[in-house]
C-alpha cells in the first residue's frame, strides 16, 4: 500500500515537472520569436569574433557532459548507501539474527 502511495506521489511529481517544462518551453518560443521580430527590423549588428572561441565546447556537449557526469555521481552514491544500509541494518530490530557483516565473520 505504502509502495503505490509512494509511486502515485512520484508519478505526480514528474507530471508537475513536465508541465512545468512545456510551459517553460512555450514562453522560451514566444521570446525568441519576439526577439526576432525585433532584432529583425534593426540594422545589421556586426558580427564579433572571440579568440579560442571556436575551441570552446558547444553547449550541447555541455549539457551531455553535465548529464553524463551527474549519472555517474548518482550511480556511485546509490552504490554507497546501498553498501551503508547493508553495514546498518545489522541495528534494527529483528536483524540481529542475520549473518554478521562480512568483515567480522573472518574473526
Amino acid at each position: 500500500m505504502a509502495s503505490n502511495i509512494t509511486q502515485d506521489v512520484q508519478e505526480q511529481f514528474l507530471s508537475t515537472v513536465r508541465k512545468g517544462q512545456e510551459m517553460t518551453l512555450e514562453a522560451l518560443r514566444t521570446w525568441v520569436e519576439t526577439v526576432q521580430s525585433v532584432t529583425q527590423s534593426l540594422p545589421s549588428i556586426p558580427s564579433v569574433s572571440l579568440p579560442l572561441a571556436d575551441r570552446l565546447p558547444n553547449p550541447h556537449e555541455v549539457v551531455a557532459r553535465s548529464y553524463d557526469f551527474a549519472e555517474q555521481i548518482l550511480t556511485s552514491q546509490r552504490k554507497f548507501t546501498g553498501e551503508v544500509l547493508e553495514v546498518a541494518s545489522l541495528l534494527l530490530p529483528g536483524e540481529e539474527s542475520k549473518s554478521a557483516p562480512k568483515s567480522s565473520a573472518a574473526k
